[in-house]
């Protein structure tokens, strides 16, 4: 387990996005959700490190969820 970042203790890192990318997900119940992860922030540790000497990110993030289908039996009238 890596240890917590204190977000007001670190150097927040400026960032380009390169690529955000959909993950499609098929629930049990049938649904079908696609979901983005968008970088909000980005917070590099002074003093806390990995394994490989690397410095320990934290970031602020929000998740985008769109829902492609969903069974009917699951729907409800609006």
């Amino acid at each position: 387990m890596q240890p917590k970042i204190n977000l007001q203790e670190g150097e927040e890192v400026d960032f380009e996005n390169e690529k955000e990318e959909w993950n499609t997900y098929r629930l049990a119940d049938g649904s079908i959700l696609k979901v983005k992860l968008v970088l909000i922030n980005v917070v590099r540790s002074h003093d806390k490190y990995d394994s490989l000497g690397n410095p320990l990110y934290g970031i602020t993030s929000q998740n985008i969820v769109k829902v492609l289908s969903v069974p009917r039996k699951l729907k409800q009238k609006p």
